[in-house]
């Protein structure tokens, strides 16, 4: 073995110059951060997703709401069912469509929303961002989910 360093073509292999790992470390951080907020309130961080759409949108079908986390329904189904055995959620066939599953928060799914306001203000304390800070790189970060995204969707 040798301590020689590679050539240098331009393109740094460097694993601390990598985005995907600034990305990935800091999406781990974040979530480890929320950890202790929402183990206050018996759910993961996938759970308080699913709950913050519901929360939101109301009644929805699971493709609606696969769409709006990016996730496909074997990955959102699992999650409906602990949610569903919690009491948080209810899920139902739709009356106008049978191949369509509606799903909605329970009266218990409503009162965890109260609880769960402090959350986004205890993360801002928690990572010492303020509210223009956290604008700016939500922003940023959409425009770079677009952009990869456009980019995946390319032939090759």
């Amino acid at each position: 073995m040798t301590n020689e360093k590679p050539a240098d073509d331009g393109a740094s292999l460097l694993l601390d110059e990598q985005l995907c790992f600034a990305l990935y470390a800091a999406q781990r951080a974040v979530t480890a951060a929320y950890r202790p907020l929402l183990d206050d309130l018996g759910l993961t961080y996938p759970q308080y997703l699913v709950l913050l759409v519901l929360w939101e949108r109301g009644e929805t079908t699971v493709k609606e709401l696969a769409a709006a986390l990016r996730l496909d329904y074997g990955t959102v189904s699992p999650l409906l069912k602990r949610l569903e055995a919690a009491g948080l959620v209810r899920r139902e066939r739709s009356a106008r469509d049978e191949r369509s599953v509606l799903v909605a928060v329970t009266g218990r799914g409503k009162e965890l929303r109260e609880r769960a306001k402090c959350v986004p203000g205890a993360l801002l304390t928690a990572t010492g961002l303020d509210e223009p800070g956290i604008a700016r790189l939500r922003a940023e970060l959409w425009e770079l989910a677009q952009r990869a995204h456009t980019a995946a969707d390319r032939p090759r």
